[in-house]
């Protein structure tokens, strides 16, 4: 069973959707861009004949189309909700780029509406061969008991010149920030290792409000989060402590550090770990770090191994599998669902200066941080 994907957000001009997604479903097996919707009936058209798909006006029609048994919604974040909710209407799987959507109570009225209808949501982190190979070490015991987990991060984005297409992603109000979309990612991937946070205290700031509108000479507002500290405590009782630092003027990376009873962990790479390559280095007992390579079996698709589309492709394989086989191993918006929830927490504790408990109710039904959080 070949699984035929539709993709509403697929431009001939370009774009994430064309220079990741075509290339990932190119690289699976079973699965295969069979139509496609864009912005407008005339860029619709114009993307057909270059990708030689039928294309549709909307996604209605696209979800309509009897070959296309995966819709794929690879637009921004404030338009997530108008394009899911029409596919999830017509019965059609559903994989959505992350964010799911602008906030928690959007997010939660997806996951609703899916009723029975198989989702996916973007996190393709989750399938990365290292992480998963990381999450895998942990649970084994590589650093025996796991004592604490530090992560320290930093984003060119959010405080150095933003181009104009870009500019929504500096309005907090939008679901595009540094908090959900570079955070969100990273600490999802950080979650798979070492498991989720059960409480958090967070400090957020927004230290450059006015940012830098490329080749204008002109500024534009900015209300999004660029600096990120949190800790918290993680099941069993270690602590996790993260910093997210946004326009930073040198490299942008990322690095994790797990430390146990019995040895530790530490990971680093690019701004990105769920599209980026990183490195691992290791210990058990005591001793300096070795770096430590990644095992076969892992890795399906070496041939895109440091490229931003080769957790993509796993992850399309991932979703291709759970389609034939009923399994549940990619995550879905119950999962997304979760991770907002996890970012709602850290906002709320951030405008309310105190710890917030992930079971707290209150996170299940936060619209979104007030406008003078911080």
């Amino acid at each position: 069973m070949t699984i035929g994907v539709g993709i509403a957000g697929l431009s001939a001009r370009g774009g994430w959707a064309a220079g990741a997604h075509l290339p990932a479903l190119a690289a699976v097996e079973g699965i295969e861009l069979r139509a496609l919707t864009a912005g407008s009936a005339a860029s619709a058209r114009a993307a057909g004949d270059a990708y030689g798909v039928p294309a549709y006006p909307s996604v209605d029609e696209l979800a309509r189309d009897e070959n296309v048994d995966l819709v794929v919604v690879a637009v921004k974040v404030p338009h997530h909700r108008e394009l899911v909710l029409p596919a999830l209407a017509a019965g059609v799987p559903v994989l959505t780029e992350w964010p799911l959507a602008v906030d928690l109570a959007e997010a939660r009225e997806l996951e609703r509406a899916a009723g029975g209808t198989r989702t996916f949501a973007g996190l393709q982190g989750r399938s990365s061969p290292t992480f998963r190979w990381l999450a895998d070490l942990v649970s084994r015991g590589f650093v025996g008991e796991v004592l604490s987990a530090t992560v320290v991060a930093s984003s060119t984005e959010w405080g150095t010149p933003v181009s104009p297409p870009q500019v929504y992603t500096l309005d907090r109000r939008l679901g595009a920030t540094m908090l959900t979309i570079a955070f969100g990612h990273a600490i999802d991937t950080v979650s798979m290792v070492v498991g989720e946070l059960q409480d958090v205290v967070a400090t957020t700031a927004t230290r450059r409000p006015r940012v830098p509108l490329a080749g204008t000479g002109q500024f534009v507002a900015m209300t999004a989060e660029d600096q990120i500290a949190v800790s918290g405590t993680l099941p069993g009782g270690a602590v996790l402590s993260a910093h997210h630092r946004g326009g930073a003027v040198t490299e942008a990376g990322f690095s994790l550090t797990v430390d146990g009873t019995e040895g530790r962990l530490e990971v680093t790479g690019a701004e990105f770990p769920h599209i980026g390559p990183v490195a691992v280095r290791g210990v058990r007992g005591r001793g300096p770090l070795a770096e430590l390579p990644l095992p076969a079996g892992y890795d399906n698709y070496p041939q895109l191994a440091g490229t931003v589309r080769h957790t993509l492709t796993h992850a399309y394989a991932t979703i291709r599998d759970d389609l034939r086989h009923g399994t549940s191993v990619a995550p879905d918006f119950a999962h997304a669902v979760r991770r907002h929830r996890l970012l709602d927490a850290i906002a709320r504790s951030a405008a309310e200066g105190r710890r917030v408990l992930l079971s707290d109710p209150r996170t299940q039904t936060l619209r979104r941080p007030c406008a003078g959080a911080r």
